[in-house]
């Protein structure tokens, strides 16, 4: 198989290692996040190293390379795109960190942890990169209350770590081995990146339950979106509805070029109800959110990236047509996806942790007076000047967020 990355540029990056995180985020049940300390493995043999569960066979991709196409471009030979007959509607937990903690008590009998938790080195700055994994192999990633839960766990803990300006709180960071740089959320199931909701858990629940599942989850999803660190999901195969909506959330999608996205909802009666109906038509335009969003149609990753729902495509191309609806595929391209992730994050990581905060914010507002407050906060800082000295003596700066 081939593996080529649609993005702007190739940046080669330096080999990482995974640490433990202890500590990392607010205490839960050790079968919902996962925080042991991981072995390492090459994915490429020029891309972050990942953990065990992550590595591909190098053999299938040792004569990979990567390549640069125009938006707009479709990717040849393409995969059949990954489908599912499953219906999709939107549940979700309490906000309460006591519901939440019951939550994941009640709702969750799996061995496993409902979401995969590691630290990768941010590279050019102190802290790390955080990297979630959705693990609901049994359910395709539906999301469940405990599942929300445990991601609405490691978002509040990323947020006790900054303060409403974006400065850093040493004390919230110290105990984690430096502050969380970016964050990462992928899937840790090969067939699916979210496929929605638990529809067989909410069954089960009364109207007040749903609303309130309902309330929490649009709550969860704007906390993410509101973090002041770069985030990015990393989605091969399926993202639909409330997955979408998920990873629309983030400031960046990685998609392998077997993934699927949509907004089915209409097609259920209903609408997308979790930021679908406002992030989308922000991303890509009012024109094309409709369409999508009315038809409920999925969209295959080339359509994705020339759309502007995807800021990567990572093709995945079988060297014989014969392996293009063969299932060994979906763990390669899971895994290219979350490389290619890591890499940005990475790369953005080599500048100033104060720079990428305020260049979110200015970017956000997207007005002039928020630049220039942005700007004036980092002007003035440590490591501003660090980035001059520097210059002055040709290597790289040593950025310290402050």
């Amino acid at each position: 198989m081939m593996v080529q990355v649609s993005r702007a540029g190739d940046v080669r990056t330096p080999d990482v290692t995974f640490t433990p995180n202890p500590g990392s985020a607010p205490t839960l049940p050790p079968t919902h996040i996962s925080s042991n300390l991981v072995s390492i493995a090459h994915i490429f043999s020029h891309s972050p190293r990942l953990p065990p569960h992550l590595n591909c066979n190098t053999q299938q991709v040792a004569s990979s390379h990567h390549t640069l196409l125009p938006p707009g471009k479709m990717a040849p030979r393409l995969p059949r795109a990954v489908t599912s007959t499953a219906a999709y509607f939107l549940v979700n937990p309490s906000t309460a960190a006591a519901g939440r903690a019951a939550s994941l008590r009640l709702y969750s009998a799996q061995a496993e942890p409902l979401i995969r938790v590691a630290n990768l080195p941010a590279g050019g700055t102190s802290g790390h990169i955080r990297v979630l994994e959705l693990n609901r192999a049994s359910a395709r990633n539906a999301i469940s209350k405990g599942l929300l839960a445990a991601l609405r766990a490691e978002v509040d803990a990323i947020h006790a770590q900054y303060g409403p300006s974006g400065e850093e709180h040493p004390a919230a960071t110290s105990a984690q081995g430096g502050p969380t740089r970016a964050l990462v959320i992928a899937s840790a199931v090969d067939s699916c990146f979210c496929a929605g909701a638990d529809l067989k858990e909410r069954r089960g629940f009364t109207q007040e339950e749903t609303n309130e599942f309902l309330t929490n989850l649009r709550a969860t999803f704007a906390s993410l979106a509101d973090l002041p660190i770069p985030t990015i999901s990393a989605i091969s195969s399926i993202a639909l509805g409330g997955g979408l909506e998920l990873a629309l959330s983030t400031h960046f999608r990685v998609l392998s070029s077997n993934a699927t996205v949509g907004l089915p909802e209409t097609r259920l009666g209903i609408l997308p109800g979790a930021g679908g109906t406002h992030r989308l038509p922000a991303l890509i335009g009012l024109g094309r959110a409709r369409d999508l969003i009315l038809t409920g149609r999925r969209v295959a990753a080339p359509e994705a990236y020339f759309l502007g729902i995807a800021d990567r495509l990572v093709e995945v191309v079988p060297e014989d047509e014969r392996d293009a609806d063969n299932n060994s595929m979906l763990p390669l391209a899971r895994k290219a996806a979350l490389s290619e992730a890591v890499r940005l994050a990475q790369e953005i990581c080599e500048g100033g942790p104060v720079a990428i905060r305020a260049a979110l914010q200015a970017v956000a507002w997207a007005r002039p007076e928020k630049e220039n407050e942005m700007y004036e906060r980092v002007v003035a800082t440590e490591d501003r000047n660090e980035a001059l000295k520097a210059f002055q003596e040709k290597r790289k700066p040593v950025f310290k967020g402050r």
